[in-house]
């Protein structure tokens, strides 16, 4: 960006309280660094859903914050157990028909804390890592546009940056990433998110067995108050057509119908179709540390040994 550019950016700031969403991952790393080169001070802000991964909690509070600068932490104030208590007072997972995770546990809590800084006098500009390349739906997406949710409006400073982009503000700011990419990990939100891809949950199923395991009891506990409430009636999700609570949705192959954990596990690690167990897959591993050029290597390891 040209000093010309910058003054004219720095312009259209207008002297607004520049609030950026930090999640862990790495595009939002990357705009906050991005803020910095420009001369830009910010909020950086984390919306707790207390659904990370601990690697991400370790991260955020480690390595990021120590070259960010502070993060600050906001939950949920009606949901301030996260996740967990949010499905289970509902007695439901999210679905894409009622997407609330993303509004309860995100949106709300980001616009509370917004709406905090209004109220002390403040004008906002809320920024968010987000780009084009990801994804359609984010392909038309504005650099700049009014957020009635948010009563502010929003700044998308990535959105026209590729994934090499955001890779080399990393290494620029001797940043590491995220070490869940280096496992393989494509993203690092929601320990996991009930979107999963299929490779998502192949990763989950390998590296966390344990997180497969607590889903599996929170599967339980999210049934629980209704299947109760249904047996009073001499009723059971079956006789009633309803489908039983399950954490993953997923559209190939059950028509958008949740899958209860351990079957969405036996899909994960088939293909063809999820016809054919892949006994052999690669190794994600491989793929997340080459992409970031941060593979382990050993120099005294003859070329030729496996």
């Amino acid at each position: 960006m040209t000093e010309q550019e910058k003054t004219e950016l720095k312009a259209k700031i207008n002297g607004r309280r520049v609030v950026a969403s930090i999640s862990g991952g790495k595009d939002s790393a990357a705009m906050s660094l991005y803020l910095t080169e420009l001369g830009i001070e910010h909020d950086r802000v984390f919306m707790d859903t207390g659904w990370e991964h601990d690697a991400t909690y370790a991260y955020l509070r480690g390595p990021l914050a120590e070259k960010l600068g502070t993060i600050h932490e906001v939950r949920s104030r009606k949901y301030p157990g996260g996740m967990v208590e949010l499905v289970t007072k509902k007695g439901m997972f999210a679905s894409r028909m009622q997407r609330f995770c993303t509004q309860e546990l995100k949106v709300f809590p980001m616009r509370d804390y917004i709406r905090s800084a209004q109220d002390a006098g403040d004008e906002v500009l809320n920024t968010v890592g987000i780009r084009r390349a990801e994804s359609q739906a984010r392909s038309k997406m504005p650099e700049w546009e009014w957020s009635e949710t948010m009563d502010c409006e929003v700044w998308r400073p990535l959105i026209t940056w590729t994934e090499q982009d955001v890779i080399d503000i990393h290494k620029r700011h001797g940043l590491a990433p995220n070490p869940l990419y280096l496992k393989g990990a494509e993203r690092v939100g929601c320990w996991p998110c009930v979107f999963a891809r299929k490779s998502e949950i192949r990763f989950l199923a390998e590296n966390e067995p344990s997180r497969v395991e607590f889903i599996r009891e929170l599967e339980e506990e999210v049934a629980r108050r209704p299947s109760a409430r249904y047996a009073e009636k001499g009723e059971t999700f079956e006789s009633l057509g309803y489908v039983r609570p399950a954490f993953f949705q997923q559209k190939t192959g059950r028509g958008g119908r949740p899958w209860p954990i351990d079957e969405a596990v036996k899909w994960a690690r088939t293909g063809h179709g999820g016809k054919q167990y892949e006994l052999f897959a690669a190794a994600e591993s491989d793929a997340g540390c080459m992409r970031w050029g941060l593979c382990e290597t050993n120099p005294d390891k003859p070329e030729g040994d496996k």
